[in-house]
């Protein structure tokens, strides 16, 4: 998964290597779940040696928990990005949202296996790194929470909307709609799934819900 920033000269090598070990392992969890891959698979399908593993994290467990904060922080920023080019356009808080679902959208049509690995372990309540999952998916609705917030303070969304409820809402619509487009609709174009989640925005948002 690339790195959506650009990496300091000194540190371009290791940031190489991680990058081709969160490929690794995201694509290896994703075909076999996490108790069956091994840092030994993890290393022959990144093309470097089991050491360079545990040079760069200090477990498997530890390796994932940080392909969950970089997958994570890739989405947010992406939203926000889509959200501020939005709003520079003067398209309003709604067409801020519109334009995080179609991020959103466009985000796991590239990292799939990432987006399926990070939906399963939402459910999952015995794992590691349970606190860094809740952390970063509050940051991900806390980007959509704060557009909502900002189109009540303006009169542009309804100030009875439950924020923090939509927020998650329009999260997990997106992320649950997608991961079904990506199994068993892949007939459909990007621009058609965008259409149809953008008429399922709440009505109290200005949506054509």
């Amino acid at each position: 998964m690339e790195s959506s920033s650009a990496t300091p000269a000194g540190g371009g090598r290791r940031e190489a290597t991680r990058q081709k070990l969160y490929e690794a392992a995201v694509t290896l969890i994703a075909e076999q779940g996490f108790s069956a891959t091994t840092v030994d698979e993890i290393a022959e399908r990144a093309g470097v040696a089991k050491g360079t593993v545990y040079y760069n994290f200090a477990s498997k467990a530890v390796l994932f928990e940080e392909l969950l904060r970089h997958g994570v922080g890739l989405l947010t920023a992406s939203l926000r990005e889509a959200a501020e080019e939005a709003a520079r356009g003067a398209g309003g808080r709604v067409a801020a949202l519109d334009a995080m679902i179609r991020a959103g959208l466009v985000f796991i049509d590239r990292y799939p296996a990432f987006t399926q690995l990070y939906v399963a372990e939402l459910w999952r309540t015995n794992r590691a790194w349970q606190s860094t999952l809740l952390v970063v998916r509050q940051e991900v609705v806390a980007v959509v929470e704060d557009v909502l917030r900002a189109g009540v303070a303006e009169g542009e969304i309804d100030a009875d909307v439950d924020v923090p409820l939509t927020a998650a809402a329009l999260v997990g619509m997106v992320l649950v709609a997608a991961l079904d487009w990506q199994s068993f609709q892949r007939e459909r174009s990007l621009d058609e799934v965008h259409a149809a989640l953008s008429r399922l925005l709440p009505a109290g948002t200005g949506g054509r819900g």
